[in-house]
């Protein structure tokens, strides 16, 4: 607790899949490293993942947001799951490079490529933020599978309005559920709301904390 954060530093890694990019916010003594991916939509930029790239280093986890080969190429469509796994595989030496636990993590399609490979690559845990359990509309494509078999302790941290499974459809199985009331699939909460958006992040945040936490003490 109470320890400085360094700042961000970049390191390109050649994969095969094209080259990632990792951005390591970085705790002075850590206990983890939490390994970030993005979503198929969108970038490290998402607020989540940006809310715990600050939050978690003074509490001593260095948090590594990887930009998978798509991205750092400029490309608008993510490639296929086998592509994104490569990447994530790849790449995965580099975060355990400096020398804590590991654990996997990443929003949507990162949380499903954290999920898929964890049991094989070693990872401590997984945080799986906003897991997309189903497309929106089609429950009966479930996804379940992977978050059930990832085969580490998990916390899925899941909005209470995700159009791609709200906390209420989640099968029961051996991990944790922290729920983000109102929020949508990017943790955006309405107006209207008894929330704010700061509020909204703060217990994102906060619940990751206490949950690494409690992973530090096991």
């Amino acid at each position: 607790m109470g320890k400085v954060a360094d700042k961000p530093r970049q390191q390109t890694v050649e994969t095969p899949a094209g080259d990632a990019r990792i951005i390591w916010h970085s705790a002075r003594r850590p206990r983890f490293v939490l390994a970030l991916g993005h979503g198929a939509g969108g970038g490290i930029e998402a607020r989540d993942l940006q809310a715990l790239a600050v939050a978690l280093p003074p509490l001593g986890v260095t948090v590594a947001l990887v930009e998978q080969p798509w991205r750092v190429a400029g490309k608008k469509v993510a490639p296929a799951p086998k592509t994104l796994d490569t990447g994530w595989r790849a790449l995965w030496p580099e975060l355990e490079r400096p020398g804590p636990p590991v654990v996997a993590g990443g929003r949507s399609a990162g949380a499903r490529v954290a999920c898929r490979t964890a049991r094989e690559l070693g990872a401590h845990a997984v945080l799986a933020l906003s897991f997309p359990l189903h497309p929106p509309g089609r429950p009966e494509k479930s996804r379940a599978a992977e978050l059930l078999e990832s085969g580490v302790p998990t916390l899925v941290v899941q909005g209470g309005n995700d159009p791609f499974g709200k906390p209420a459809e989640y099968p029961g199985g051996a991990y944790e559920l922290l729920e983000v009331p109102h929020g949508d699939h990017g943790f955006a909460v309405p107006k209207k709301a008894p929330l704010t958006q700061d509020e909204a992040l703060e217990i994102i945040t906060a619940g990751v904390a206490a949950w690494l936490d409690a992973a530090d003490r096991a």
